[in-house]
């Protein structure tokens, strides 16, 4: 009985070990082009991929135009593309293992700051490591339960970053309405000056007049 749990224990150990997956999360400026890479080590396995447009370099810029993102695999061909967005979340699965590479575009003539997160999810089929039947069901439910917090862990970082996002033009827009507000403030006081003035000068002509 010993000598099963001391298994038990080393088994979960390597579980732990096993389940330990490559994933990037990264906040950068872009002027044009950025790229980046990651390895995948297994075909087969599922990469989640997320990016948001956070804020551009200047608080008076708003633009919905966003970046360009084409992911190739290492020979490579193009896997997938997202086109002319602020933010994107999708999912591809690995056709060839090796380094991956994701490049980002920004067509705007502002640096941008983009929140981007790559996640590769790999299921390890824990039979082929322990042929006990009582061990198997159990490591795979583990494996289950690893990629589930995975997930959760990625959609989180993912709303995160769409929260910033949101803050920072929340705030510019705030800063912009005041200072439309002054504007258009001083704009009024000056045309209410320039009324006085053009009344006074025509009120003095008047009176000029009746007393020639």
């Amino acid at each position: 009985m010993e000598g099963l749990s001391w298994r038990a224990v080393c088994l979960s150990a390597l579980c732990v070990v096993l389940f330990l997956r490559p994933a990037a999360a990264i906040r950068f400026v872009i002027d044009r082009e950025e790229c980046f890479s990651h390895n995948v080590e297994y075909e087969g396995d599922t990469v989640h991929v997320s990016f948001v447009v956070i804020k551009a370099e200047t608080p008076w810029h708003y633009s919905e135009e966003g970046v360009d993102l084409v992911v190739k695999d290492p020979n490579g061909a193009q896997v997938r593309d997202s086109r002319d967005k602020t933010s994107d979340k999708f999912e591809f699965i690995v056709q060839k293992r090796g380094v991956h590479h994701f490049c980002f575009t920004n067509k705007s003539p502002y640096h941008e700051t983009i929140d981007f997160d790559v996640h590769v999810g790999h299921f390890s089929y824990f039979d082929q490591h322990a042929k006990d039947e009582h061990f198997a069901p159990l490591f795979e439910q583990i494996a289950k339960l690893d990629e589930a917090l995975y997930n959760i862990q990625f959609e989180q970082h993912w709303l995160e970053a769409q929260t910033d996002r949101q803050a920072i033009l929340n705030e510019n827009m705030s800063r912009r309405a005041v200072h439309k507000a002054l504007l258009e403030s001083l704009a009024l006081i000056g045309a209410s000056v320039m009324q006085v003035y053009l009344l006074r000068r025509l009120f003095e002509r008047k009176l000029g007049t009746s007393r020639v």
